[in-house]
């Protein structure tokens, strides 16, 4: 079994984290580290790996240069190799662009399952899978609070308004994984210093066939601000029905 597993590098979010005049992040701001969802993709991957030595994991990314970092980290984890999309050409791309740029570096891997976190904790857009999925033309399942899969089919839970819900396709497949399945593991010393030795091939915008419109933005920004300050929340006086106001509340959220 060959697995992809999508990863991000963002800003620290422990840190202070701006845009860039242009309404992009501006990446120098703070520092940058592997998205915690995009590691427990990997995770995913990786307990497959475990039960199963045959499998093989490949990291992929797109980012400038120091993307690499993050990279190496999914190496030092267990991952045996890695993919990354670097391209001046590709700054600032929006989520099109870049489930384009990466079904491009997917397309040729003959992958049986694709697996992401189900957003970033940069741009919280959430669809960059949905649409590698699409453009690869496989199924897609998520967001999955857990997910199972053999050599032919692969089954997963999600949770919408009315409950749970099991979803499951043949493979090959696309997923997008949540916080629910289990956090990531830590590397140890041994994979660190082996990571240093495992490939990673670089690709181009060009070598992926995006040129001309193929990457040009879906979007345009016209402007960005800060997001106001979060209002106050539901204020429940208790006058002896507080109990009343509350199961009415958390029915009209569909909470209960």
């Amino acid at each position: 079994m060959k697995i992809a597993v999508l990863i991000k590098q963002v800003p620290d979010t422990e840190e202070d984290r701006h845009l860039a005049a242009n309404g992009v992040v501006d990446r120098a701001a703070s520092d940058r580290v592997a998205d915690e969802i995009t590691e427990r993709a990997l995770e995913v991957a990786l307990k497959k790996k475990d039960a199963d030595k045959n499998v093989e994991i490949v990291a992929v990314t797109m980012g400038p240069a120091t993307a690499t970092e993050a990279l190496r980290k999914a190496l030092s984890l267990g991952a045996d190799s890695a993919v990354h999309i670097q391209d001046d050409e590709l700054v600032g791309a929006d989520a099109l662009t870049t489930a384009r740029a990466l079904s491009g570096a997917l397309k040729d891997g003959a992958f049986d399952v694709i697996i992401a976190g189900n957003e970033s904790t940069d741009g919280r857009g959430g669809v960059v899978p949905a649409m590698v999925a699409e453009f690869l033309g496989l199924a897609f399942l998520g967001p999955l609070n857990a997910v199972d899969f053999n050599d032919e089919k692969v089954t997963g839970e999600r949770q919408n308004a009315e409950g749970t819900q099991t979803i499951s396709a043949a493979l090959p497949a696309v997923l997008a994984i949540t916080e629910s399945t289990g956090e990531a593991r830590f590397p140890k010393f041994k994979g660190i210093m082996t990571a240093k030795r495992k490939p990673i091939a670089v690709h181009t915008a060009v070598a992926l066939g995006l040129h001309g419109n193929n990457h040009s933005a879906g979007n345009v920004v016209i402007s960005a601000a800060k997001r106001p300050a979060r209002s106050a929340g539901t204020k429940m006086i208790d006058e002896g029905n507080a109990a009343a106001q509350l199961a009415d509340y958390l029915s009209a959220e569909n909470l209960i």
